[in-house]
């Protein structure tokens, strides 16, 4: 199996094993870095695992291989094709290009109540106070307010996820997300790692900026948010 292919449990039981909460069938992150969960297998006996460590009414994401089926105690709140891509650019990447103004910033611990106010208003997927401290996060601040962002999230040797790239809706169009990307593309390259990210499938315009950045779709896969029931 591609380390890959099970890249939450992965992550999880390597290099960001220091925030796993879970047993041996079950994990997931703390709540207030990332709601993102994983099973091994996804059996009945994995959920049932999964469900004690959840609080009732308290959701949290899965990528799976295949649509849920859940036993009683937990209940799918939505379910959606994802991809998840890979970078395979063969060669460096550019040099992230200048900014004007406040330029390309890494995000702090003061910043991130702005952090999560973009994510609130951009949906970039799940994003809580402490998400910042699963890897580096970039921003561009506009006449001081901080205008777009994405980080690093899921860590396991050799790779790196790219993930919470998001841009308000009133700076769209310059250009920001994929300055982000590339500035993070170098960053993780520069460790030997191989960049990767998930988008959801339906989003074809994040795609082809993805595509045009040099990731390849690797696999389809199906987010899962589930809820404690009872």
């Amino acid at each position: 199996m591609h380390a890959l292919d099970n890249v939450i449990w992965n992550a999880l039981t390597t290099s960001q094993a220091h925030f796993s909460e879970g047993r041996e069938l079950a994990r997931k992150f703390p709540a207030d870095v990332t709601s993102l969960g994983a099973l091994l297998p996804p059996t009945h006996e994995a959920y049932d695992s999964l469900a004690g460590l959840l609080r009732k009414g308290v959701a949290t994401g899965l990528f799976l291989e295949a649509p849920p089926q859940v036993p009683d105690g937990l209940t799918v709140v939505v379910t959606l094709p994802l991809l998840q891509m890979t970078y395979e650019n063969r060669k460096r990447a550019p040099l992230t290009p200048a900014l004007p103004g406040d330029g390309l910033i890494e995000l702090t611990e003061s910043d991130v109540p702005e952090m999560m106010a973009l994510a609130e208003l951009t949906k970039p997927g799940p994003f809580g106070r402490r998400t910042r401290e699963l890897g580096t996060y970039l921003g561009i601040r506009r006449s001081g307010t901080l205008v777009a962002m994405a980080g690093e999230r899921l860590r396991l040797p050799g790779f790196t996820e790219v993930s919470a790239v998001c841009t308000h809706p009133d700076h769209v169009g310059h250009g920001y997300a994929g300055t982000l990307i590339t500035a993070l593309v170098e960053q993780i390259r520069n460790r030997s790692e191989v960049p990767f990210l998930h988008v959801r499938e339906d989003n074809t315009r994040a795609i082809g900026l993805y595509e045009r950045l040099g990731f390849r779709k690797r696999l389809r896969a199906h987010l899962a948010v589930v809820r404690r029931s009872q």
